[in-house]
């Protein structure tokens, strides 16, 4: 596979991972009801994913550094919602 290929590969990867977040972020938007979901989840998701972010960085993976800046994103935006609406 060549390198196109695989960075395509890993953008689609981070994608539908990072996909995950959204269906909880809208519930949540449409609900305003987040008492389910616990501060420690997203907390320790956005830990994990700036770690990733920076290990893409020294890396230059485009794939990784973007997946984990979205996903970094979703989790923020979790919490505040979380903060505003419980």
């Amino acid at each position: 596979m060549d390198s196109m290929a695989l960075e395509l590969f890993g953008l689609v990867a981070g994608a539908v991972t990072s996909a995950g977040f959204i269906p909880q972020l809208v519930r949540g938007y449409r609900t305003k009801k987040l008492e389910d979901v616990s501060y420690f989840m997203p907390i320790v998701l956005t830990a994990g994913m700036t770690l990733w972010f920076i290990y893409g960085l020294f890396l230059g993976a485009l794939a990784v550094i973007v997946a984990n800046i979205f996903g970094v994103g979703c989790c923020l935006v979790l919490i505040i919602m979380k903060k505003i609406y419980a």
